[in-house]
């Protein structure tokens, strides 16, 4: 496959709808996004691209809007091929309104394969073609215009392979039964990413110091993160420039009564005082009058020789399994899951297992290394 590959620009829905009409018919369709992220929340589209092994096409988002026939190709259509799609899917949600699907994530894939699963599209190419990728427009700006000659052959390269690509990793996938494994791996992957409201409510989990806190200390965090969340979106603002999980921690922690109080925390800004002050301290103090049995459990320290001792059993039970798949162990179950694990089993709550084909493989190892901890 040549290293210049033919592009067609795209800058009128009449054009967005001519290759649409022209793709229709396709199985396979390679997908990819340029977009510009750090004064929003939000990514800003600067550049579609897609390819069904031919030519790209190079949607320009600043000129034409999504268009009712290119909303159903990436909504119902062919299957769609994305690398590293997390990010891409979100700016399909905010220019297309919809999320490609049905999906694969080659990167996923790979991931399944053995490989390194935080693998980037270049070696990826380089991987399974032997082709070498040019790096010269990574950090460009896709939001000018007009994009240079090596700017669209640099975006174009983005998708061309990855048809070809896809082709010897669905080959290994099913030589090695784990076909099905990616398919529902990236079926959940597209059902998250619609899942905003629930993952504004389960973001203070992702704060590794929650065990230092109180109960109630706790709740006012995961509150403080809950009302950041939403209002990040809502003002189109990067997290930081709203304000910083440090600073809610920090608040947390402080359970301050009133402006005088919170003003002493530091890092927090006069700015933030004027502007989000007082919601902040009504939510402090929505968690401070809640009853204790409305609060949530106290976390156990990841430091005492208890919760180390449970998280060694799990991790020999993941690695085990992981290295008799020829897997990355966090293919298989990320470190943050086998804490709530461990957490779980010492608040003797309902035990988070991991599900389909993970559950299948891991869970009646974890249970009985649970079964095995002394109590």
């Amino acid at each position: 496959m040549p290293l210049t590959p033919e592009i067609r620009w795209i800058d009128t829905p009449e054009a967005l709808d001519a290759a649409c009409a022209e793709v229709a018919d396709a199985d396979v369709i390679a997908l990819d996004t340029e977009f510009f992220r750090e004064n929003t929340f939000y990514p800003v589209p600067a550049l579609i691209q897609f390819s069904t092994g031919g030519p790209a096409w190079l949607v320009d988002p600043q000129a034409v809007a999504c268009t009712d026939a290119f909303r159903r190709l990436l909504a119902e259509g062919p299957l769609k091929l994305v690398h590293a799609a997390s990010e891409d899917l979100e700016v399909f949600a905010g220019w297309a309104g919809v999320t490609p699907s049905p999906l694969v994530d080659t990167q996923l894939a790979q991931g399944l394969l053995g490989e390194n699963p935080g693998m980037g599209y270049q070696k990826l190419v380089e991987h399974w073609t032997g082709h070498t990728l040019p790096k010269d427009e990574t950090r460009s700006d896709w939001l000018k215009r007009p994009l240079s000659e090596t700017q669209q052959a640099y975006a174009a390269l983005d998708v061309i392979y990855l048809i070809e690509v896809w082709h010897q990793q669905r080959e290994s996938l099913e030589r090695h039964g784990r076909l099905a494994w990616l398919m529902d791996d990236c079926a959940e992957l597209v059902a998250q990413a619609g899942r905003n409201g629930e993952a504004d409510a389960q973001w203070y989990l992702r704060q590794r110091q929650l065990w230092r806190l109180t109960p109630r200390q706790v709740e006012a965090y995961r509150r403080l993160t809950t009302w950041r969340e939403g209002e990040t979106r809502a003002r189109n603002l990067p997290r930081g420039w709203l304000v910083h999980d440090r600073v809610l921690y920090a608040i947390a922690e402080a359970l301050p009564e009133n402006r005088f109080e919170l003003a002493r925390i530091e890092d927090v800004k006069p700015s933030l005082i004027k502007r989000d002050g007082d919601t902040l301290l009504a939510l402090v103090a929505e968690a401070r009058h809640l009853d204790d049995a409305a609060l949530p459990p106290s976390q156990p320290s990841p430091m005492a020789p208890e919760f180390k001792r449970v998280l060694k059993a799990l991790k020999k039970v993941v690695n085990a399994e992981a290295e008799a798949q020829g897997l990355a162990p966090e293919v298989l179950l990320r470190r943050r899951d086998l804490e709530a694990l461990v957490i779980a089993h010492l608040e003797h709550e309902p035990l988070p297992l991991p599900s389909g084909w993970r559950g299948e493989r891991l869970n009646a190892g974890l249970i009985r290394a649970l079964e095995e901890q002394p109590r």
